[in-house]
């Protein structure tokens, strides 16, 4: 089956995007045609996914996507996007990452269109999904020329991670002191605890059940604070109460002392105390 884009006919059972040569000729119009025939959906041959293939994909987006918005640095990411390079089977990673691009949502990435490729790819490699993603991928990714690539077996639980030594080729990336450093994002990543975690320096990137939970204890803290500042305040009242019913009781009593003087023929407002 395929689908009419003009001088190009974008096959459905095996979607790609044209050619660099083909590309070069076509129209902006025909282009824009092109890049929104080509699927934005397609069936998986795979499974469907658990919480061992979920999880990590989430929480990666979660801490990079955090991380980036705080140093203000664009960049879009995304899981299993439909990308298509040039005139090559259309992929989805499922986590990627492209640099100093707008961020915007998008249905595909059309490398054509949007002028680069990507940045950097991780992959959850499950079961069988493991000959692909160590093997088949580390040759695929070093051909698109993707600077880099990891690939995590939460099973085992294993990382590996592969940088672009020359087009074409990969090289492992070793890890020191048990960090395997990203040249692309700035960051390190680490195993703890069996999970994968980004670092920026010597400080993990936190996830969001952490972020939520240090929001919670700011709440918390400034609920507290504000508990405290009205209890203070009304301590304050109450004191601020008997002042002046202490001041009240006072000024009644000054009061019956004077009428008593009076009644005794003396002035209470007089310099001495002389009966008149």
């Amino acid at each position: 089956m395929v689908s009419s884009s003009g001088p190009y006919h974008v096959d459905l059972a095996d979607p790609r995007a044209p050619s660099r040569e083909l590309w070069e000729t076509l129209s902006a119009e025909e282009r824009t045609r092109i890049v929104a025939s080509l699927p934005s959906e397609f069936p998986s041959a795979s499974p469907p996914e658990g919480d061992l293939h979920r999880l990590p994909k989430n929480k990666a987006l979660e801490a990079l996507g955090e991380y980036f918005r705080r140093i203000k640095r664009r960049v879009y990411l995304s899981s299993e996007l439909p990308v298509y390079y040039p005139d090559e089977r259309v992929f989805a990673p499922d986590v990627l990452a492209v640099l100093d691009v707008e961020p915007t949502p998008r249905d595909r990435w059309v490398v054509s269109a949007e002028g680069r490729g990507l940045d950097f790819v991780l992959e959850v490699a499950l079961k069988g999904d493991a000959r692909k993603d160590l093997v088949r991928n580390v040759e695929r990714y070093a051909r698109l020329e993707i600077p880099e690539y990891f690939a995590y077996e939460p099973l085992t639980p294993r990382l590996s991670g592969f940088r672009l030594e020359r087009p074409g080729s990969y090289a492992p990336i070793v890890p020191q002191g048990g960090r395997w450093e990203s040249n692309v994002l700035g960051l390190g990543l680490s195993m703890e605890g069996g999970r994968i975690r980004f670092f920026s320096g010597s400080a993990p990137l936190p996830e969001a059940e952490e972020l939520i939970a240090r929001l919670g204890k700011m709440v918390d803290d400034i609920v507290l604070r504000e508990q405290n500042l009205l209890a203070e305040l009304d301590r304050e009242r109450e004191r601020a109460e008997a002042a002046r019913e202490h001041a009240e009781a006072e000024h009644e009593r000054a009061e019956r002392l004077a009428q008593r003087l009076r009644e005794l023929g003396v002035d209470p407002d007089a310099d001495e105390l002389t009966p008149r």
